[in-house]
């Protein structure tokens, strides 16, 4: 595996990107908290599965609390505040698109399923499978999504850093997107 090449902070100092975050990075600022899902990113087996798997998790038990405006809010919210939390997380790893980011997957699943509600738990299950395959394989749409940040110099784009987290969150919208378009065409047919 390659290493990323080192960063340059806000300061002008050159530092390392950190290879492997534990619970002290997690801790250290709520952004960290918050793009690492919570913890879920911290998985050293598939961090992006286990990310999806809090957010439908979190999804079900919200939907006891929430009203369907108030999940409808809460996604809305998500959005933005990912951007911040992954842009923030990305530079302080000092890695473009971390695997151990995971918001961007609890994020889209969030939209995913507020678009499907209602769907009994096989339904959410399909939407799950392909939204994962989808976000793995990057076909078409969604990996030009992923490939469409990819092509700044971090390292002489001095605002490239402020676009990162928009980087990382976008394939998964695209995936999420493609997901909910697959279900509506089965359906219709």
């Amino acid at each position: 595996m390659m290493e990323p090449a080192q960063t340059t902070s806000e300061m002008g100092a050159v530092r390392a990107p950190l290879a492997r975050p534990g619970v002290a990075f997690l801790l250290a600022h709520p952004a960290h908290f918050i793009a690492l899902g919570f913890g879920s990113g911290l998985s050293p087996l598939a961090p992006g599965t286990a990310g999806t798997l809090w957010a439908w998790l979190a999804f079900l038990v919200l939907q006891l609390w929430l009203s369907p405006a108030q999940l409808v809010w809460l996604v809305a919210l998500s959005l933005p505040l990912g951007w911040w939390a992954c842009t923030v997380a990305a530079r302080n790893l000092g890695v473009r698109d971390p695997g151990c980011i995971v918001w961007d997957e609890v994020a889209a699943f969030w939209c995913i399923l507020l678009l499907l509600t209602p769907a009994g738990i096989g339904a959410q299950a399909v939407a799950f499978a392909l939204f994962r395959a989808l976000d793995a394989v990057k076909p078409g749409p969604v990996g030009w999504a992923d490939q469409l940040f990819h092509a700044v110099d971090m390292e002489r784009d001095t605002r490239a850093w402020s676009k990162a987290g928009l980087g990382i969150m976008l394939d998964d919208l695209v995936a999420a997107l493609c997901t909910l378009l697959v279900i509506a065409a089965w359906r219709f047919w």
